[in-house]
This record gives structure tokens, sequence and C-alpha cells, in this order.
């Protein structure tokens, strides 16, 4: 069936665990990827909140952890 409609509240709630994990880069990283994943299907099926979800899901990029590649 069709995903659950993501909410702004929805992705505040975890932007804050994704800082609540910064200590934890490899963690916080891929909670991030993950988040920015799903905004980002959001965003492809047509989402009316699509600025406001991508608005929130960069709010990550103001927590400091470090981000490798693999």
């Amino acid at each position: 069936g069709e995903a659950l409609m993501l909410t702004v509240e929805d992705v505040e709630k975890r932007v804050a665990k994704i800082a609540s994990k910064a200590g934890d880069d490899e963690t916080a990283h891929g909670l991030e990827d993950d988040l920015w994943e799903e905004v980002l299907h959001h965003i492809a099926k047509g989402s009316v909140f699509s600025r406001e979800l991508a608005t929130a899901a960069l709010k990550t990029k103001e927590i400091y952890f470090a981000r490798w590649c693999a």
C-alpha cells in the first residue's frame, strides 16, 4: 500500500534524533541519508508540502558530525 504521508513534524523529530546522535558519526550520517531519501521520495510523488519537507530536512546540515564517503 501507499506509505503514510510524511509531515514536517515527522521530519523535525527525525532531525532532532540525528542531532542526538551527532557524537556517533556513522549512525548520524545513516539517519541523515535515510531521512533525505524519504523526503526525496515524497517530493517525487508530488507532495504539496515539498518545499516545507525539504527545508526541514536540510536543517541536518547545521548539525556537526563527520560525513564520510565509502
